[in-house]
């Protein structure tokens, strides 16, 4: 592992006037990232795994189609949240529309006639056989971030991407302006999921800009560098990362809460994508996790 110099806070952020709070996903982010995770699968250690993740992509890209007629939150109901500081997607507050089963459906569907070990078609199987309740269930324990132990562990990954293509709908359609900031700034302001790494670079207008990535919508929002996301201090910040990877993935750790987000730098790699080097560089996560650091980072398809 190796450790990288800290810089003083508020020497590399643009002035506040300049910077963009809000950075929404693309609608061909799914499709983008398939090809970043069939990039990254070569000579990769986890090879299969993320080849996988790069078919479970494609299907979530093509299961996009689907959602034609989604109810969105009303114009009045957008400025209340904006007004009170919450998110108007949340993931314990907004009512899912039962599309986002048939996204799940199409996307197992989608899957099955590949190459999979047995027990991913197990998995599919079993899914494709359980009844929406049940489905609805295991879609607010995830949400929820609470009582994993409860859930089919197998089956995460795809009731993670089938509710991923669905508020990545929600989000790309209500457009940037229709978020404000959160009363607890490093939870999503889209829907309210904590972030799943930061990325340095997301800003077109700045390279030094960092954004913390959403796991579950992928909305990417502002936040100063230099401190950690969650206590908000700017003392004990350290760097590491691992010798001979990737120079563009690093882990941010703070001495005072004893835990650490991954961050990505653009400079270094321009075709990071968050969720997939994420995956990619879960060795970082096995090292961090050894020096008693708690990684802070949600990502489905990391459990």
């Amino acid at each position: 592992m190796t450790k990288i110099n800290v810089i003083q806070p508020g020497t590399i952020e643009a002035p506040p006037g300049d910077i963009p709070f809000v950075l929404l996903p693309e609608r061909n982010a799914f499709h983008l990232r398939a090809a970043r995770l069939s990039t990254l699968a070569e000579s990769h250690a986890m090879a299969d795994y993320l080849r996988f993740l790069a078919s479970l992509a494609r299907a979530q890209h093509d299961s996009m189609s689907l959602f034609r007629d989604v109810l969105l939150p009303e114009a009045q109901q957008l400025e209340l949240c904006r007004e009170h500081g919450m998110p108007p997607l949340g993931i314990r507050g907004w009512d899912r529309d039962p599309v986002w089963r048939e996204a799940l459906h199409c996307i197992l569907t989608e899957l099955e006639p590949g190459v999979l070990p047995e027990a991913a078609r197990a998995t599919i199987a079993r899914l494709k056989d359980t009844d929406d309740a049940s489905l609805e269930r295991l879609a607010d324990t995830l949400l929820a971030g609470e009582n994993y132990e409860t859930l089919d562990r197998a089956a995460i990954p795809f009731i993670g991407a089938a509710l991923q293509a669905y508020w990545l709908h929600l989000v790309t359609r209500l457009g940037a302006g229709a978020f404000g900031r959160l009363e607890t700034p490093h939870l999503c302001p889209a829907c309210g999921s904590a972030p799943m790494v930061s990325v340095v670079g997301a800003g077109a207008s700045n390279s030094s800009l960092r954004y913390l990535t959403c796991p579950l919508c992928n909305t990417q929002w502002h936040a100063v560098r230099i401190k950690c996301v969650f206590c908000d201090t700017t003392k004990g910040i350290a760097y590491d990362g691992i010798e001979g990877g990737s120079p563009a993935v690093k882990a941010e750790s703070c001495d005072a809460c004893h835990g650490y987000l991954k961050i990505l730098y653009m400079e270094k790699d321009p075709n990071v994508d968050a969720l997939a080097d994420d995956v990619a560089s879960v060795a970082l996560d096995i090292l961090m996790a050894e020096s008693g650091l708690i990684r802070r980072g949600t990502n489905f398809f990391l459990f």
